[in-house]
């Protein structure tokens, strides 16, 4: 902060901001004033919020969309830090403690998630009214932080490896497609969101040569309720597993890191879903393309899981 100008920030105790639910969030608010500042009050907001958004293909169809697709509020606290007083010259600081309890419905908090049609986002204001030669100036700081499910074991499907295999069957234009077969498997379909998608892939023999091979992360997300709901699925990440033409009977290892904020645990309630999907996609020279999709289920699990990838084909 400057010495020479009136500033203030949030100051979380815990660094690296991430938090459970029914943990007690701990910090001050810190200022430093050139001179005795007079001020209207402290006023210290706690708000956790999922955003829900509706595509541009849905707007416009009935009123059912639009009343299911408010905010809904997870945290809505707040607290009086100061009343209105003075703040001395110098280094100042306010105290707080507030509980991360939803106490309505849901009743639960959300991991925090950045999408596109869906965002799940925890903050703290801090607004406080300066006067300064009988005019008023309100001033705002924003803290945001995270929130994370806590660790679960996972079930036995987490070290169950689902096989696949990719032909002509897969193709939609099977009279022009060349004649090719591609084998492999993902080592868990369900995951922790921590760990990598690991897995391995061979081409058999093909046809026609192939200009690439590329695994893409796409998020699943659905707003709306019973009566009506919009559902978008949209690109996370692509990630190219082979360049060029591919040596037959080669074993390539398939290796995806999930990217923080933008992954959370599968979440399925009354209002909004948020799913993830795998799409295996093969890149002809000649311009055809084939692909294959897999359903993932994301959670937080405690404890590493063992990785196959160095044990694919024994």
């Amino acid at each position: 902060m400057s010495g020479n100008a009136f500033n203030f920030e949030i100051k979380l105790k815990r660094e690296n901001k991430v938090y459970y639910e029914n943990d007690m969030l701990v910090g001050c608010v810190q200022f430093q004033c050139p001179a005795e500042t007079k001020h209207d009050g402290i006023l210290l907001t706690l708000d956790g919020v999922v955003n829900l958004q509706l595509s541009s293909k849905t707007v416009g169809l009935f009123d059912a969309f639009y009343n299911s697709v408010k905010p809904i509020n997870l945290l809505q606290n707040s607290l009086e830090l100061s009343a209105p007083g003075k703040l001395s010259a110098g280094n100042s600081e306010f105290h707080f403690e507030l509980p991360l309890v939803c106490k309505k419905e849901p009743r639960k908090l959300y991991e925090t998630y950045h999408g596109v049609f869906i965002s799940i986002n925890y903050q703290l204001k801090c607004d406080v009214n300066v006067k300064r030669n009988f005019l008023g100036k309100s001033l705002q700081k924003v803290q945001q932080f995270c929130v994370q499910y806590k660790p679960a074991p996972l079930s036995d499907e987490a070290t169950r490896a689902v096989p696949f295999s990719l032909s002509m069957t897969n193709a939609k234009e099977r009279v022009t497609m060349p004649r090719f077969l591609i084998t492999g498997r993902l080592d868990r379909l369900e995951s922790c969101v921590t760990m990598p998608i690991t897995g391995s892939l061979t081409v058999q023999h093909t046809e026609a040569p192939i200009r690439s091979i590329e695994m893409q992360l796409v998020r699943v997300e659905t707003c709306g309720c019973d009566e009506g709901y919009s559902k978008d699925a949209t690109e996370v990440q692509t990630i190219q597993i082979a360049d060029g033409n591919v040596m037959p009977k080669l074993e390539i290892p398939i290796y995806m890191v999930l990217p923080r904020l933008f992954t959370c645990p599968t979440l399925l309630t009354k209002n909004f879903k948020i799913e993830f999907e795998l799409n295996l996609v093969v890149l002809f020279k000649e311009e055809h393309t084939v692909s294959e999709n897999f359903k993932l289920v994301l959670k937080r699990a405690s404890g590493p899981l063992p990785s196959k990838i160095n044990t694919a084909g024994r």
